[in-house]
């Protein structure tokens, strides 16, 4: 919206129906560094015309993510997105389309989400998926709490290997409903600890939560822990990467109970962190323990296929204390996103995709093994991100990369400790260029002075 007319008795009228008595004090969230203080120095006063350049020329002093190479991951992935599907997302009957309560006139939108439910079902071999969450990480506190419910144990077991951001969000949801959640070590190669999670389990479980990959990038042994989580009780919840499922097994195909992930990757830009997309698939068992609703095909009295939204037991529409969710959105514009990317790529280019940002990544270890400045602490099977040891802070390193308009990463050290100062987690997508894997080198190379 590139004009709003707001008199200063407008905008009174907002500040105190929000419930503050100025604009200072509604922006007292933002740090002070981040806020400009006094009034901007832009001179004399301007036409809208020469406004509009001067904004414009500040503009041009940011360098967007666009415009470096980006080796962050960790959940939010740069990826080439196809022309077909921003078009299809700036279609009105869809950008400014609401919840689909009426069915008769939302067929379009009710179809969408169906489509795109098929392709989850389709991309994680189970049984159902819901119409997509907020995100990955909410959704993951959806599946545990699910858990909880169909097992009636208050008790989950998730990775240590987890973003911190997703523990704390964990903890949080799970506070609310008294579940205990206990973290599962990591081992020297970065996997599951298998005798501390056999220790664990000792006791009753409802889930035990796999990554895969897990925050570090390595592969886990799936079958191996689904079956552990099994025989003693437990359902086994994968928090998975859509890419790599591509190129390893689903989690349908080693009996996973309930599935979830990011979806950012499927379509949706970066976009500063947000918003972004969480996908959800179980076993036909337990279909109507599933968080928010569900879109199913049916046939009128004419015999006309038609969509319509079913088994939403949300607190909305049935009784509180028998809702399995209070979530009320589906993110539905990101989920359309991500059927149309899936579907403008095809099972071939969605696989390509996945093949070339797991060969450049292994690609980029390898140069970077080479330069003998580098270290690798997970020995470990990787998709298409790894941890680095560098000879210097992560830190500093970053910095200088952010120089070469390189995203070098994200650090480790204030998450994980033990790691140390000098790691940080490499993500590589297909969108990385020998260039950037070239120059990635150099940075690292130049870090120690290697051979």
């Amino acid at each position: 919206m590139s004009y709003v007319q707001n008199t200063d008795d407008d905008r009174a009228a907002m500040l105190d129906a929000i419930g503050v008595s100025s604009f200072d004090e509604l922006i007292t969230p933002i740090a002070p560094e981040l806020r400009v203080e006094g009034e901007l120095a832009t001179g004399a006063p301007m036409s809208e015309a020469e406004t509009l350049q001067l904004g414009r020329g500040r503009a041009s002093e940011n360098t967007p993510a666009s415009a470096m190479a980006s080796f962050l991951g960790g959940g939010i992935y740069d990826r080439h997105i196809p022309a077909a599907v921003r078009y299809i997302l700036s279609r009105s009957e869809f950008y400014t389309s609401y919840t689909p309560y009426q069915a008769e006139v939302s067929q379009g939108t009710l179809q969408a989400i169906y489509e795109y439910q098929s392709l989850i079902v389709k991309l994680t071999a189970m049984d159902a998926a819901n119409a997509s969450l907020y995100d990955g990480a909410t959704a993951l506190a959806e599946a545990v709490m699910m858990a909880c419910s169909i097992k009636r144990v208050s008790r989950a077991l998730v990775p240590a290997a987890l973003p911190a951001a997703v523990r704390r969000l964990l903890a949080t949801y799970a506070a609310g409903r008294g579940i205990a959640v206990e973290e599962i070590p990591f081992g020297a190669d970065g996997t599951f600890d298998m005798s501390a999670l056999g220790e664990l389990l000792a006791e009753p479980a409802a889930a035990v939560v796999l990554a895969q990959p897990n925050y570090f990038g390595v592969i886990e042994e799936a079958p191996a822990v689904t079956s552990l989580a099994h025989e003693k009780g437990a359902l086994l919840v994968a928090a998975v990467d859509p890419f790599s499922l591509a190129l390893l097994a689903p989690p349908g195909e080693w009996d996973a109970d309930i599935v979830v992930g990011e979806g950012q990757a499927l379509g949706n830009p970066m976009n500063f962190g947000g918003p972004l997309l969480g996908f959800f698939a179980s076993k036909k068992q337990y279909l109507r323990r599933c968080p928010g609703r569900l879109i199913s095909a049916t046939l009128d009295r004419e015999g006309k296929r038609g969509y319509v939204m079913t088994l939403q037991t949300r607190e909305q529409h049935i009784r509180r204390e028998k809702a399995t969710s209070n979530i009320c959105t589906n993110e539905g514009l990101c989920a359309l996103a991500a059927g149309a990317y899936l579907s403008a790529l095809g099972e071939t280019g969605f696989r390509e995709v996945a093949r070339q940002s797991a060969a450049k990544a292994h690609a980029l270890r390898r140069m970077l093994d080479e330069t003998g400045a580098a270290t690798f602490p997970f020995a470990g099977r990787f998709f298409q991100e790894f941890v680095l040891q560098t000879l210097e802070p992560a830190a500093r390193f970053i910095e200088r990369a952010r120089k070469r308009d390189v995203l070098a990463g994200i650090p480790l050290a204030g998450e994980f400790p033990a790691l140390g100062e000098n790691a940080l987690l490499v993500a590589v997508t297909e969108k990385r260029t020998m260039r950037d894997l070239e120059t990635f080198r150099d940075l690292v190379a130049a870090s120690g002075g290697g051979r």
